[in-house]
């Protein structure tokens, strides 16, 4: 190759120089214009706030790091949260007062509820579920963010042309951080949205405060319950009682939430960039309209189809949170039975669960992966039969262990669950075995001819 041909090195430092005065010329020289890149990314508006934002991503550019950095999730989604309140006293009481009801609810209709929470049940904020949430986003996230990051660098060494390729190399800290940085200013908007419209720490399926600690948002629960035309003291009781009921499930079962997270750890590792699908999809947008391109980032199509590895996983884990949301129902529908309008309460919550909320759609398009479960229906029918013909003690007790918790095929066939959990077989087997003895019992000639005069093979 000759010197023409070769990207100029000054004493190797030249070319990873070179790449990143372009990407910061790119991001803050006036190349594009930040209000579009707002608009694209769905980032906050406000020029102060996205100008930080830009600066933190410059940062991480010259300044490699492993990992996320998690102050600027937390910067970003707290920017999303322009309207966070405190919880007035008055609400604090009266969340107090309802949880410490729903807690006495919960105790008749299940035993799950009678362990002790690390963290006393209460009413927060918006900030706070930031706060208290971001640690297990980062469990969850983290993962997510190296797959892509891998991806990212894997793909630039893959298109660029040869004689780049060892300078993207030697950039590759800095490509993976800037991927990171990216990821995490998208994550911190995501989260700050979904801040604005959680009404309880376990509402997306798993628990994620800190310490699994039971929590309701009053200003998120007040606006929903606006427009109902229920009784909102009915509306707080419903799901005091439901947000125990998914926080005293993952006490009990303890191996539950390490569960859900290996499913999404698992899932994130096949995590892949199809070039060719990227240029497909951008091809023909209009580059000069920010809406088009934020439409193709938020549709999804950017994210290559799941590989039956990453299908398996997602099975498994859709199946585990249809059968949590279900077990919940109908714990809470049962302890909630005093309520007049506990039904219709509920089937708002089914209909709010079954559209998604546009965060939950975000984070699909972010990751490709979907929160919530598709069977949610099939697996409450199933509890609750298992429920009338078994009672709730051997309901509960499937949540001992792993091994004995019911899978997607019993989601199906919940009859079969019933029958296997009943002893149908053993029932069966012995019915028969009685069946036969009675029969040898009532006709002496079917045990043959016994030996004349107690013959023994000795005496022969």
């Amino acid at each position: 190759m000759s010197d023409q041909d070769t990207p100029r090195d000054n004493e190797g430092q030249q070319p990873e120089e070179e790449l990143r005065r372009m990407l910061e010329q790119l991001l803050g020289g006036g190349m594009i214009n930040p209000n579009q890149l707002a608009g694209v990314a769905g980032l906050p508006a406000d020029p102060q706030a996205l100008s930080q934002m830009l600066m933190q991503l410059q940062q991480a550019m010259m300044n490699p790091g492993d990992g996320v950095n998690w102050n600027l999730v937390r910067d970003a989604a707290r920017q999303a949260v322009t309207d966070n309140r405190e919880v007035t006293k008055q609400e604090s009481q009266e969340y107090d007062q309802a949880l410490s009801v729903a807690q006495l609810w919960l105790s008749e209709v299940t035993s799950v509820g009678s362990n002790v929470l690390i963290e006393p049940p209460r009413a927060i904020t918006r900030y706070e579920w930031l706060n208290l949430s971001l640690d297990t986003w980062s469990e969850i996230s983290g993962p997510v963010a190296e797959s892509i990051s891998r991806a990212l660098v894997e793909m630039l060494s893959e298109q660029a042309p040869e004689e780049y390729r060892e300078m993207i190399d030697r950039s590759t800290p800095m490509v993976r951080s800037m991927g990171q940085a990216m990821f995490a200013m998208q994550l911190g908007q995501v989260l700050g949205q979904l801040a604005k419209e959680v009404l309880s720490g376990g509402d997306i399926g798993m628990p994620v405060l800190q310490n699994g600690q039971a929590a309701l948002l009053p200003q998120n629960l007040s606006a929903w319950a606006e427009g109902l035309e229920l009784n909102f003291s009915e509306v707080l009781m419903y799901f005091a009682v439901r947000e125990l009921a998914h926080a005293h499930l993952f006490v009990h079962a303890r191996w539950l939430r390490l569960h859900l997270v290996s499913a999404i750890t698992e899932f994130a590792r096949e995590i892949r960039i199809d070039a060719d699908r990227i240029e497909d999809a951008v091809s023909g947008l209009d580059v000069a309209n920010p809406e088009e391109l934020k439409q193709v980032l938020q549709s999804g199509q950017l994210i290559p189809p799941r590989t039956p590895e990453q299908e398996v996983a997602l099975e498994r884990l859709e199946t585990m949170l249809a059968l949590i949301d279900g077990w919940v129902d109908v714990v809470t529908r049962d302890a909630t039975s005093r309520l007049p309008n506990a039904d219709a309460i509920a089937e708002m919550v089914r209909r709010r669960r079954a559209t998604g909320s546009p965060a939950e759609r975000a984070f699909g398009s972010l990751v490709g992966l979907e929160l919530r479960p598709r069977r949610l229906r099939e697996a409450t029918s199933m509890w609750s039969l298992v429920t009338e013909k078994l009672g709730a003690e051997t309901r509960d007790s499937l949540w001992d262990h792993r091994d004995a918790l019911p899978g997607a095929e019993d989601i199906d066939d919940p009859f079969a669950l019933v029958e296997r959990l009943s002893g149908g077989d053993k029932a069966e087997e012995t019915d028969e075995l009685d069946d036969e003895l009675a029969r040898l019992l009532g006709d002496p000639d079917s045990f043959g001819e016994a030996p004349e005069g107690g013959e023994t093979q000795k005496d022969a």
